[in-house]
């Protein structure tokens, strides 16, 4: 990574502890006063050692002293609790703005784009990188500014006991930053490989967990268990390469924090045997101010050892965000979103004319086509995989940016208001989700003001209540609908679909994971329903392409031809085609 890279990410950071600034101040705050609480240590300290070695005062006369010792020890532990906990507050304030950013621009993306990536990547993206910066935000920005303060503080205090002393402070002081930010140098480059490698490792893992019972009946669980392993030790050698700077850096800074304090040790030791004779005013060095000052000299280079500390969460956080803001300033084009209002009481009339689906780099994926649908139609889209039949549906619902019109009762869909266009859209995809709730809270989803009697009916509709009223409506589902078959899934997810009051109705393969009983039950339920509703499904049940109104063929990306079932199938035609490739049995979806 290149410094102008670095510092184009550390700018990025740093604007975003604004979400936090109250936090970090008051943070900054409470290291100020830690250290104006550990001056007063220092003098109390020295006084009373001075006072019982060399004036031989008893106990008894250093009550007070003792009494303020102890209140200053107790402030300043409290004052140190007070920098943990606010600077925990700063950093989770951060780390929320930054996760509703990458939602945001999650949901303006939409699923067509997050499906790009393994779901293990997301994961990676809004958990691990985003809690990483954590550090940065509660310890390392605060730390600079208490690095700067604290020091200043301590030679405010010492340079008028003894100004020599004061002056091997100033001069040792920028040993520790120096060589913290050499250290420091390849700390980013090594934290960016350590994530790159958690997120393959992230993807990898979890796509491969998804498929674990494909992977077995293929005998290929143990060499894809082979694969993780090496790409697990990968990672572990990232993150030993990152701990090795962290702890490389730790020991260059004690080193000469060391050094630096044994140098004012040796001064103030060759002052008292009369060897040397400056830095003291022309006044006596007593014992006072020695130990005022080594008592000090610890404490001046600790923030700057903490800093030291604190470094390799910079490099951590930067390493991080470097995957971050290249999302957030990726230059996709997103779906449109208008604020035209919509609504419809009537089934939905479209209208496409030289429509183009775009992906989010502006790759045209789908298109040019011209089609319309009447208001009640029921169509179907068919073609091989990859043709362009989900493109055209993810347009369809405003997930994907298309160019070209297509109007919907007369409106350009990109100008709508997409939430309120979305409530008039049923959909039920080929892979439904199902969130790990009872099956009452998932269907729920479509009709929050539903009572348990309309419930039934679109159970009833879906073929589905005959195991629901076996398992209760407050059955819990677990994670990716377990419990649940995949057709019982699939049901659920339709009476879903069905209880919501849509004027258009969208549907990807619905009787998919059906038995043919199931399905011609379902299909008959769907045709009662359908009446009022306009209906655009991708099927490739051969009999249910003959109910329909009109069929779109799609190959290619291109529309290439387009009638009713009759029309299509006397023609010599790709729709003839697929027939006679399919004969007897099912289309390629």
């Amino acid at each position: 990574m290149d410094k102008q890279t670095q510092r184009h990410l550390y700018g990025w950071l740093r604007k975003q502890s604004a979400h936090g600034r109250r936090w970090i101040a008051l943070c900054i705050t409470l290291g100020l006063v830690q250290g104006m609480l550990m001056v007063a240590q220092a003098w109390l300290l020295a006084t009373l050692l001075h006072g019982f070695i060399m004036l031989g005062h008893t106990p008894e006369q250093y009550l007070p002293h003792f009494a303020a010792l102890l209140v200053v020890t107790a402030l300043k532990a409290l004052a140190a609790y007070g920098r943990e906990v606010t600077g925990f507050h700063a950093g989770a304030a951060v780390r929320q703005t930054i996760r509703d950013l990458v939602l945001t621009r999650l949901t303006a993306l939409g699923p067509a784009y997050v499906q790009r990536r393994p779901a293990g990547s997301w994961a990676s993206l809004l958990l691990e990188q985003i809690e990483e910066m954590q550090d940065f935000f509660a310890r390392y920005l605060p730390q600079m500014a208490i690095a700067v303060f604290i020091p200043l503080v301590i030679l405010v205090a010492v340079f008028p006991v003894n100004w020599a002393a004061g002056i091997i402070l100033l001069g040792t002081a920028p040993l520790i930053p120096l060589f913290m930010i050499l250290v420091g140098v390849g700390a980013a480059d090594a934290n960016r490989r350590n994530f790159r490698s958690l997120e393959r490792l992230s993807g990898h893992f979890l796509d491969r967990l998804k498929g674990l019972r494909t992977l077995q009946l293929f005998l290929r669980a143990a060499a894809e268990g082979r694969v993780i392993e090496r790409a697990s030790e990968e990672f572990r050698e990232r993150t030993m390469e990152v701990l090795r700077l962290a702890f490389l850096s730790t020991a260059v800074l004690e080193f000469f924090a060391a050094i630096s304090v044994a140098l004012v040790a040796v001064y103030f030791g060759f002052t008292y045997i009369d060897h040397l004779d400056f830095g003291h005013y022309g006044t006596e060095v007593t014992l006072f101010t020695g130990l005022f000052v080594l008592f000090l000299a610890p404490e001046f280079y600790a923030p700057l050892r903490e800093l030291g500390t604190h470094y390799h969460a910079r490099a951590q956080a930067i390493g991080a965000a470097e995957q971050l803001l290249t999302f957030l300033e990726a230059e996709v084009t997103e779906p449109a979103s208008g604020t035209e209002p919509f609504s419809a009481s009537a089934p939905i009339h479209i209208e496409a004319r030289a429509l183009e689906v775009l992906s989010a780099e502006g790759k045209t994926l789908v298109g040019p086509l011209s089609f319309t649908i009447e208001p009640g139609q029921q169509v179907a889209l068919v073609g091989v995989s990859g043709a362009g039949k989900s493109s055209l549906i993810n347009a369809l619902l405003g997930f994907m940016p298309y160019r070209g019109n297509l109007k919907v009762n007369g409106q350009e869909l990109r100008e709508l208001d997409m939430p309120q266009w979305r409530r008039h859209v049923g959909w039920l995809s080929q892979n439904p989700q199902l969130l790990t709730a009872s099956v009452r809270d998932n269907l729920l989803l479509a009709d929050p003001a539903a009572d348990d009697a309309a419930l039934e009916i679109a159970l009833r509709r879906a073929q589905a209540w005959e195991f629901v009223a076996a398992k209760g409506l407050d059955y819990r589902l677990g994670d990716a609908a377990a419990g649940l078959s995949v057709g019982q899934a699939q049901r659920i997810a339709l009476a879903r679909t069905l209880l919501k009051p849509t004027a258009l109705m969208v549907l990807d393969e619905p009787t998919a994971s059906l038995d043919r009983h199931s399905e011609r039950a379902i299909m008959a339920s769907l045709a009662e329903v359908m009446c009022r509703q306009t209906l655009v499904m991708i099927t490739h049940r051969i009999e249910q392409l003959e109910t329909m109104d009109q069929i779109l063929v799609l190959a290619r990306g291109q529309l290439v031809e387009q009638g009713p079932w009759r029309t299509l199938s006397r023609a010599d035609g790709p729709f003839a085609a697929l027939l006679a490739e399919r004969e007897g049995g099912d289309l390629d979806a």
